[in-house]
């Protein structure tokens, strides 16, 4: 018997329907994901679960029962009791869930109170208990603190203790692990299925994230324009995914064989939810539709005993075996010249027979000499300094031109603060950063301005970054205008940012709207146009895919490396996606607490990482294809930088660290000509 049944799930927001006729079951103990792009109604379909949904929006058809028991006609008081005693929510931003005036104990107290009929020093007992559950240090002291003063991956498993307080049949975890690092992701996932295989717990997932849907799923369910459109185990679905939908999904997740190739995208976007269909919804981006595809909608249909799709295709085993193949490199075929392909291939791939002569007679573009950045700790009346957070503590790169070097690492390793310290918008502490060869610390915000040309940054939240009040054309233009680069007439101006604007796979017309009116794609398109307008050489790019759908992320990977192979940019990528990395890097920085532990090309980082921590972020990343490897997961949290360890900076989580790594910084060690690493354990 299913402990949770939706049947014919409608929902209406005016005249839109986000959700239009979804049906499935969630068996005791089973973990279903839906799976899907931004806007097809995932998270909207959770909220309906929980009677939760939005102002103006309202179940117009359908039945949900939990348990054998219909939620949709329950009373106010009695729907209060299944939320948090019967189904529990992890909700999709921890950080604006949690009450920011609020300690962590009172608000994991306030569920207990309601569940549990805990006071005082029992409820604090439990509260303890549940923190330890889920894997948080000195659960005692973290009681006290207020989410501020705890880290993101923190701040989710908070979220995941207080959906367990009261013991939930069904969990409801809505993208629980979106822009956390991989080592946090790992632990959280982790906790998750151990709870959820000790208490019999079933669990809703929700997510866009291939790797965490293979981690963690029983069954799968692909949404799309707020209808399921395929349904499968999960082993039969990544073996033989059948729908055009799901096959262009996995196309387009960025892979190592095809590095310096196009990755395959889904053309336009997820439809607006008050679109009237008469026929599939997906028929507009995809490239198989057949004439009855347009006519009438398809219904489900059988593709072997255990899965089915909506789609009038018919596929033989073999066909779906080389199905995403196909898309990947029809698309290479069609979007890319033969010769620049082969040309950019060449240097992705590591073909360094012109490398050398160019290192010969060509200095970098990018050098970074020991730069760090430390921020004043002032307390007191009178404000005086009492230490210092080190957020980034002696780095050194290079990058050329027409090269990607990555700087990957946790959330707090300092990656940010260096991408901005290198551009000079932070002032650094100490150390030096020259492009083509010219100084720019030290410089004043005058002799600094003219350089802004050759050096411009994509920050990680588009929409944030993005003027709301300023029209696109406007926000492109002002860079141009700022720099002194807009010169002739103003339909030379207009001329110019349409150009730019088709440059990054968007309209002319788009120039007359805001940045509310585009999508997350959209939007870091723009922040990119905005960008190109001065014609920089260096573009530091700031988690430019994090967050986003597997589909739009391709097309923004397809975009930077299109425009650095045309115009030889050179990237600063600064990302915890070891995927993307692996995908468009020439090299690799690997950044902990400030310092740089190991550098060397792609290839030597990720296939024969040296130190501990490297090769902790690699065995945490979540494998699409083939079983979840088990390993050793990387414990605990990283250090404040305001006070980090003596020594080498890993040694309270690395697995191999003895009394030397706690009292010596280790020196670099070179592996070889391009690849180092920073660890006592290594030998020159």
């Amino acid at each position: 018997m299913s402990l949770l049944s939706v049947s014919n799930l409608v929902i209406n927001i005016g005249a839109a329907r986000p959700v239009d006729g979804v049906s499935f079951s969630i068996a005791a103990g089973e973990c279903f994901a839906l799976l899907g792009e931004s806007g097809c109604g995932k998270s909207m379909t959770a909220l309906a679960l929980m009677r939760l949904l939005p102002p103006g929006a309202k179940v117009s058809q359908g039945q949900i029962e939990f348990s054998g028991t219909p939620l949709l006609t329950l009373p106010e008081n009695r729907m209060r009791q299944v939320r948090g005693g019967g189904i529990g929510m992890i909700f999709q931003e921890p950080a604006t869930s949690l009450n920011p005036v609020m300690r962590i104990g009172h608000q994991i107290g306030e569920a207990l109170a309601l569940h549990e009929q805990l006071q005082g020093v029992a409820a604090r007992a439990r509260a303890v208990e549940l923190l330890t559950q889920v894997g948080i240090p000195d659960p005692v002291r973290r009681l006290d603190e207020f989410p501020f003063q705890l880290s993101g991956g923190m701040k989710q498993r908070v979220m995941i203790a207080m959906a367990l307080a009261g013991r939930p049949r069904l969990l409801i975890a809505d993208e629980p692990t979106t822009a956390l690092d991989v080592t946090i992701q790992a632990q959280v996932l982790d906790v998750l299925d151990a709870l959820r295989r000790k208490q019999g717990m079933a669990v809703l997932l929700i997510t866009h994230d291939l790797g965490v849907v293979a981690r963690m799923a029983d069954r799968v369910g692909v949404m799309y324009a707020g209808q399921l459109i395929e349904e499968a185990p999960r082993a039969q679905f990544f073996a033989h995914p059948a729908h055009p939908y799901s096959i262009r999904l996995f196309a387009a997740l960025p892979d190592p064989a095809r590095r310096g190739g196009h990755l395959a995208t889904i053309p336009g976007n997820v439809p607006p939810a008050d679109t009237r269909y008469t026929g599939c919804r997906f028929v507009d981006r995809c490239t198989e539709a057949l004439p009855q595809c347009r006519e009438s909608a398809p219904e489900w249909r059988a593709v072997t005993s255990d899965q089915k799709m909506r789609c009038f295709l018919e596929r033989s085993t073999s066909e779906k075996k080389t199905d995403t193949e196909k898309v990947g490199s029809d698309e290479a075929t069609a979007l890319q010249g033969g010769q620049a392909k082969n040309a950019f291939l060449a240097v992705a791939n590591g073909d360094t027979a012109t490398e050398d002569n160019d290192d010969a007679v060509e200095p970098p573009l990018l050098t970074v000499n020991d730069l760090r950045v430390h921020f004043p700790i002032r307390r007191g009346l009178l404000q005086r300094t009492v230490g210092h957070v080190r957020a980034v503590d002696g780095i050194s790169l290079q990058l050329r031109t027409g090269r990607t070097l990555a700087l990957v690492g946790e959330s707090g390793c300092g990656k940010t603060t260096a991408g901005k310290a290198i551009l000079q918008l932070i002032p650094p502490t100490a150390g030096q950063v020259y492009l083509n060869s010219q100084p720019l610390t030290g410089l004043s915000v005058s002799e600094l301005r003219p350089l802004r040309v050759q050096m411009q940054m994509i920050f990680q939240d588009p929409f944030a970054s993005l003027n709301p009040r300023m029209r696109v054309g406007d926000i492109i233009a002002e860079g141009m205008r700022t720099l002194g680069l807009q010169k002739g007439s103003q339909e030379d101006t207009t001329q110019r940012i349409a150009a730019l604007l088709g440059r990054v796979g968007l309209g002319a017309e788009m120039a007359s709207r805001y940045p509310h009116e585009f999508s997350g794609g959209q939007r870091q398109r723009i922040a990119i146009a905005r960008a190109l307008a001065v014609n920089p050489s260096l573009l530091v790019c700031d988690e430019p895919t994090s967050a986003l759908d597997v589909s739009v992320q391709a097309q923004i990977l397809n975009l930077l490396a299109q425009l650095q192979r045309e115009q030889q940019l050179a990237f600063l990528f600064i990302t915890h996606n070891i995927a993307v990395v692996d995908y468009l890097a020439h090299e690799v920085a690997v950044m902990y607490l400030g310092r740089i532990v190991e550098r060397g090309t792609t290839d030597e980082v990720l296939r024969n990482p040296q130190h501990p921590y490297t090769q902790a972020l690699l065995a945490a990343v979540l494998p699409v294809h083939g079983p979840v490897a088990a390993v050793t997961r990387l414990n605990g949290e990283m250090p404040s930088a305001a006070k980090p360890p003596h020594g080498c900076h890993f040694h309270p989580r690395c697995p191999h660290a003895d009394v030397a790594c706690c009292t010596t910084n280790p020196p670099e060690v070179v592996i070889s000509a391009t690849h180092s690493a920073r660890c006592l354990k290594l030998k020159n």
